[in-house]
């Protein structure tokens, strides 16, 4: 027997239900399909736009962070030939001359407690 039914004396061939598309219902989808791909793009370039600043931002930090070392291993090579630097003594002497609160407990950006001049954890 084959695949085909019989119905109220009518032969029913198997396949999809329901009826078919016309002609405007599949221009209704290829426009929802344009809309769709329209949204998609738009979404992908502000997608990249954040990224991109994101990267330029970050990009910036890096920048502010190197010359921030640089400054510290010239303090460090001038440390080494006996000089003191004068940013380093501005600071040591800013210190002094506000009040005696070198033992504070506040805590730094670093996260880092500083009493006698040595790094101790916050657990500490």
């Amino acid at each position: 027997m084959d695949d085909s039914k019989m119905v109220g004396g009518k032969v029913k061939k198997p396949g999809k239900r329901g009826r078919k598309p016309a002609k405007i219902d599949l221009k209704a989808k290829l426009e929802r399909s344009r809309q769709s791909a329209r949204e998609c793009r738009a979404r992908k370039k502000l997608r990249y736009q954040y990224l991109e600043e994101l990267v330029s931002s970050k990009e910036r930090a890096i920048c502010a962070l190197r010359e921030e070392l640089e400054m510290y291993k010239q303090w460090c090579s001038a440390m080494d030939q006996g000089k003191i630097p004068s940013e380093i003594k501005a600071l040591l002497t800013g210190d002094d001359q506000k009040t005696p609160q070198s033992t504070s407990t506040k805590t730094p950006k670093n996260g880092k407690y500083h009493s006698t001049g040595i790094s101790q954890s916050k657990s500490a």
